[in-house]
């Protein structure tokens, strides 16, 4: 039993209450009376709505269901939307209205950059996430496949200078293209030096030249005569070119640049969510811990590298001399998002009166807030948000009802803290299909508040899968991303959010690249995002934002979507089209690879969630290539397994073989961690090989197919059976 405090008539576990008293509300303006007592208000008269809202997600799927079985020999297109369209599925769309949010840090309003996810419960991510808003390009090209081994190029443990001459070159090249001189090349450049207010770069042919456009010169570090850094800014990102004749490389290049150091991560979400396993008190405890840390900025980690000890804190701003020589800073941090969990679980670090757990996102939303608060009354020596606001992004909402909702809650918890309205900035999460087809009249309910949208297709594929189960077997997952319906949604999540008049108010973000060793293929393939119109995307690693930078420098965004908006188009119909196989003729290959494929991935990451308690990692697929892996890929994995085993493409017989089969795969690939625990032979007895097979074996009957009741359940009898078998050695 877990140790409560009886505050009112709510309980709240003693490691919760003890943080929020003697942490979290010192200096907040808000005294432990108030804050509890306003607590226990909001929840007594939202949760039942929270449940209400939950019940009637259950009632639409059991509509749908019942649906598809009966009108399977008679489906029409035309009958298929009239029906949605009586259920309340799909909603009457409000009239023609633009967003209204104020106060938006330029980071979200005006400058397109790279967007960080990270979980908030561990500290060194979190910080080196927060410190990703500057980043050495010369490293992140150097220690990536970016720059190809070729021509002996290859990373070793000492300094290659033929792979150093590359990552040069490269530079040059970028430097050419981002902020091309008058006359010849950065390449030539011997020296630069800042003249009545100019770049000025003296060439090896002995001329002297100028850049093309003299705006883009922002400011300087050192004397003009004797730079040590010129700050440039292209496109709205920043980056510097850093001089100095004595650094190991300065010395080999003719005009002193030891590096090129890149405005990278403008925004990072500080996860509680998708990424984190959090299922009870303590780990809730660490969730917000580390997120007041970051609100106050004295966070800290101290770590082992190689054989030095290493202290993390969040960077300073930067300062430099602009052009009239006064002095200025820029932010040396990403600009800081919170990201809630949605409105499906509970938690038992609160009771309410009736001895329940009370709903997970309505805690997060109070919890993350007054921590936030401290920001904006300055009790920290660096500051997240200079507009005085609260960045919160709201996951896995279905439909318009639950962002008013949502709404609510923010307007409730304004009012908790003493904030004027709407200073609590919403992410809206388009991730569910009710709301990708009702994206407007969402972004309606919160169209004062608003600052965020973003697709996410793993998720939003999950709930396409389980949504139109009973329609027929899916295809295969590879080709969900060519799909009709997942390139419409894409492209609408775009169109709403511009006619909607997010452009200069809000970000519109596209999803994660999974890869983080495959630098040179992001490179390739992540600038499509910007030309589709996003004015973020989501990276992997600090790495991969400063090369993700590099994309906002090639492409113009807000011209991008001032075309996109000559042309927007409705794409509701085809965002209909499920991804049903048509007479499926896959081989007996084929779908093994699949399964095999699917059945891998959900063991290598839930193993490590429910044993270790790890919400995100690197986790080698099939194939040994490392994706970053969180609870939006379990989904779809879990939910085709779940898929093809109802239309019996597959049998109970052939999945069990292949989770045992691969469960000795993974076994194998986390043979080198010395906390694993393997799930073969004895599958009885390991709790993640169990949860695993749940997650397929019971997928259907999972809410919209989430992951997250079945996780926190087994993670706590994973956590209690490690106790007792501690207790007992």
């Amino acid at each position: 039993m877990r140790d409560y405090v009886q505050v009112g008539n709510i309980q709240v576990a003693t490691a919760l209450y003890q943080f929020i008293n003697s942490e979290a509300l010192p200096g907040s303006g808000v005294t432990n009376e108030q804050f509890w007592a306003s607590m226990e208000t909001v929840i007594t008269e939202l949760t039942p709505e929270n449940k209400e809202l939950l019940f009637r997600r259950e009632e639409l799927q059991k509509a749908i269901s019942t649906w598809h079985k009966e009108n399977k020999e008679s489906y029409t297109f035309e009958s298929y939307k009239t029906f949605l369209q009586e259920i309340g599925y799909l909603e009457q769309v409000v009239d023609d209205f633009e967003v209204s949010t104020e106060n938006v840090d330029d980071e979200i309003a005006l400058q397109a950059g790279p967007q960080l996810v990270v979980p908030v419960n561990n500290a060194r991510y979190a910080l080196n996430a927060a410190n990703a808003r500057w980043g050495s390009l010369y490293d992140a090209l150097y220690g990536t496949d970016a720059i190809s081994d070729e021509d002996g190029a290859e990373r070793g443990k000492e300094y290659n200078p033929k792979r150093g001459e590359k990552v040069i070159s490269f530079a040059k090249d970028f430097l050419d293209r981002a902020v091309p001189l008058e006359e010849g090349s950065h390449r030539d450049v011997e020296k630069y030096v800042i003249s009545s207010g100019k770049l000025t770069a003296l060439l090896s042919n002995g001329k002297n030249t100028k850049l093309q456009d003299a705006a883009n010169l922002a400011g300087y570090q050192g004397h003009p005569e004797n730079l040590s850094t010129i700050l440039l800014k292209n496109n709205g990102l920043h980056f510097e070119i850093q001089l100095d004749r004595n650094h190991p490389i300065g010395k080999t290049d003719q005009a002193g640049v030891k590096d090129i150091l890149m405005e990278a991560a403008i925004t990072t979400i500080m996860d509680c969510e998708d990424s984190v396993a959090a299922v009870d008190a303590e780990d809730k405890v660490e969730v917000y811990r580390n997120w007041l840390g970051l609100m106050k900025g004295n966070l800290t980690e101290t770590f082992t590298k190689g054989k030095k000890t290493v202290t993390r804190s969040l960077n300073s701003d930067r300062t430099y001399t602009s052009l009239s020589g006064s002095t200025f800073t820029l932010p040396g941090r990403s600009l800081m998002f919170v990201r809630n969990v949605g409105h499906l679980m509970t938690n038992n670090a609160v009771l309410d009166q009736n001895g329940e757990e009370v709903p997970e996102g309505i805690l997060d939303c109070i919890i993350t807030s007054v921590i936030a608060k401290h920001d904006l009354l300055d009790n920290s020596n660096v500051k997240n948000s200079s507009k005085g606001s609260i960045y919160i992004v709201k996951p896995k909402m279905h439909g318009s009802k639950e962002a008013a909702f949502a709404n609510k809650l923010f307007n409730r918890v304004e009012d908790l803290l003493g904030l004027e309205r709407n200073t609590i900035k919403i992410g809206v999460m388009d991730e569910e299909r009710r709301t990708s087809l009702n994206l407007k009249n969402c972004i309606h309910e919160v169209k004062e508040r608003i600052a965020f949208i973003n697709t996410g297709f793993l998720d939003r594929t999950g709930d396409e899968m389980h949504t139109s189960m009973e329609a027929g077997p899916m295809i295969r997952k590879n080709d969900m991303k060519s799909s009709t319906w997942l390139q419409s949604y894409e492209k609408s999540n775009v169109n709403v959010g511009l006619a909607c008049g997010l452009q200069g108010h809000a970000q519109i973000g596209k999803g994660m690249w999974a890869m983080p060793d495959l630098m040179a293929e992001m490179l390739k393939q992540k600038i499509g995002q910007l030309h589709a119109g996003a004015n973020t995307a989501w990276v992997p690693s600090p790495t991969a934002a400063t090369l993700h930078a590099l994309h906002y420098h090639q492409v113009d965004v807000p011209q991008v979507q001032n075309e996109l908006k000559k042309s927007i188009s409705n794409l509701q119909d085809k965002i209909l089209e499920f991804p049903v196989a048509e007479n499926p003729s896959w081989s007996e290959e084929e779908i093994q690879q699949e399964l095999d494929n699917n059945a891998q991935g959900i063991l290598g990451y839930v193993v490590r969630w429910v044993e270790q308690g790890v919400g995100c990692s690197k986790v080698p697929d099939i194939n040994n290539i490392g994706l970053m892996e969180d609870r939006a890929t379990l989904r779809i994995s879990s939910q085709h397994m779940a898929n093809w085993l109802r239309h019996g493409i597959c049998t109970e017989e052939q999945v069990v073989e292949t989770l045992k089969r691969m469960a000795k795969v993974v076994d194998e690939q986390n043979a080198g961690d010395p906390a694993y625990r393997p799930m073969a032979p004895n599958y009885e007895g390991s709790v993640a090989f169990q949860a695993a097979c749940e997650l397929v074996f019971k997928g259907i009957e999972q809410p919209s197919g989430y992951t997250e009741p079945i996780l926190h359940r087994r993670r706590i009898e994973a956590k209690a059976k490690f106790a007792a078998e501690k207790t007992t050695k």
